[in-house]
C-alpha cells in the first residue's frame, strides 16, 4: 500500500494552519507527518502546528522549486525508511508556503521514482480567503495556479467577507477550475473526509495552462540552475521575508498599537505577519496573525512548545516595505509601552 500525498496550499493568510490543526485533530487523521514549507529566515507555523514536532519536518528555503524539491524528496525517503520498520505513517500533508507555485512539488510528486515508490498523490487542496481572495487572484500568478491546480478548493473566511462577496468568488473559481468541487469552511472546520482520498491529480478537463505548467517544470529537470531572474511568474523581487527575535517579554500594550498602526497606514504592503509572543505579565505563549488589514484576535496557546526558548519571534512576508521601516516602529513602540508601564508602577508606590 502506497502512502497517500495530500498537498495542502493557498495563498498567504488563507487560514491553512487553522485548517490543519482542525484537521489533525480527527481520529482518521491519526499517523499523519505533515511536511511543512515555510517562506522566510524562520520557521515558525511547525510551533503552531499543534502535533508531536517528530512528525512534523520544516523545509526551510523559501520557495518550492530546486531547492526544496530536494529537501522535499529527502523527507519523503526518511518517512519512507520510518513506515518500513513500521512506524505508523498513514498519509502525508504538505503545507506549501503561501507564496509557492505547486508545480514543482505535483511534478517532483508524479515524477520522481521515490516518490513514486513508496507514495501517491492523493491531491491538492488549494484554500482561498473570502476577504481577500478576489484581489489576491488579481496580483499574484502563484495565487490563479494554486486554484486552477486544486482537486478541491476550500473558501475560508466567508463570514467576514460577507455572501455577496463569497459568492461571486466562488463563481470566479468554478471559472478558473472547472473540476474542483468549492467547499467552505469557517474557522477551519471542515470534515476531513471531504479533503481526502480524491483519488490522484489529473489534468483532463482543466483550463489549458495547467498541463504546459507541469510541462514547464518538467522541463526544469533536477539540475540546480537559478530560474528566478528570467521568469516573472516567480516571485516578485519586491517581496521579501524576515523575522525579528525578543529576548525580553514584551508589552502587549506596545505590539497591539504597532500592528494596529501597521495595519491602517501599511496594510497592503503587508502580506502577512505571524508571530509567536512571550507577553510580560502572561505565562502562556500568544499567537498573532495578520494579513494586509485584517489582524485576528490573538490567541493564547496551551503551553510552549518543547525545548523552546521561550523568546518572542515575529516573521513578516512584506511587499514594498523595507525591514528596517518595521523594525525601528515595533521597536519604539515596545520601548514607549515599557517606559509607560514603568511610569505607572513608579506612581502607584
Amino acid at each position: 500500500m502506497k502512502i497517500p500525498v495530500t498537498v495542502l496550499t493557498g495563498f498567504l493568510g488563507a487560514g491553512k494552519t487553522t485548517l490543519l490543526n482542525r484537521l489533525l485533530k480527527a481520529p482518521e487523521m491519526a499517523g499523519t507527518a505533515v511536511l511543512i514549507n515555510e517562506f522566510g529566515e524562520i520557521g515558525l507555523d511547525h510551533l503552531l502546528v499543534e502535533r508531536l514536532d517528530e512528525d512534523t519536518v520544516l523545509l526551510n528555503a523559501g520557495c518550492l522549486c530546486c531547492t526544496v524539491r530536494g529537501d522535499l524528496v529527502r523527507a519523503l525517503r526518511d518517512l519512507a525508511v520510518r513506515a518500513e520498520r513500521g512506524q505508523e505513517v498513514t498519509r502525508v500533508v504538505v503545507e506549501t508556503t503561501g507564496l509557492a507555485d505547486p508545480a514543482p512539488i505535483l511534478q517532483t510528486l508524479m515524477s520522481d521514482p521515490v516518490a513514486l515508490s513508496a507514495f501517491t498523490l492523493d491531491g491538492v487542496v488549494t484554500l482561498v480567503d473570502a476577504v481577500n481572495g478576489a484581489a489576491t487572484l488579481d496580483t499574484q500568478v502563484e495565487a490563479v495556479k494554486q486554484a486552477a491546480m486544486a482537486d478541491r478548493i476550500v473558501v475560508t473566511k466567508t463570514d467576514l467577507a460577507g455572501e455577496a462577496a463569497a459568492t461571486a468568488l466562488e463563481a470566479r473559481l468554478v471559472a478558473l477550475n472547472p473540476v474542483a468541487p468549492v467547499l467552505r469552511a469557517v474557522a477551519g472546520g471542515i470534515a476531513p473526509v471531504e479533503l481526502l482520498g480524491i483519488g490522484g491529480f489529473a489534468v483532463g478537463g482543466r483550463i489549458p495552462q495547467v498541463a504546459a505548467w507541469l510541462a514547464a517544470e518538467a522541463g526544469h529537470g533536477h539540475h540546480h540552475h537559478d530560474h528566478h531572474h528570467h521568469d516573472p511568474n516567480r516571485h516578485d523581487a519586491a517581496i521579501h521575508a524576515f523575522g525579528l527575535v525578543f529576548d525580553d517579554p514584551l508589552p502587549w500594550q506596545g505590539v497591539a498599537t504597532w500592528l494596529e498602526m501597521l495595519a491602517l497606514t501599511r496594510g497592503d504592503s503587508v502580506l502577512r505577519v505571524k508571530g509567536l509572543l512571550n507577553l510580560a505579565g502572561e505565562d502562556r505563549p500568544v499567537a498573532i496573525h495578520g494579513v494586509q488589514h485584517v489582524f485576528h484576535p490573538p490567541v493564547r496557546l496551551a503551553a510552549w512548545p518543547a525545548g523552546h526558548d521561550r523568546r518572542s519571534r515575529i516573521t513578516f512576508v512584506l511587499r514594498n516595505l523595507p525591514r528596517d521601516i518595521v523594525e525601528a516602529g515595533l521597536v519604539s513602540f515596545v520601548t514607549s509601552a515599557r517606559e509607560a508601564a514603568e511610569i505607572t508602577s513608579e506612581s502607584r508606590r
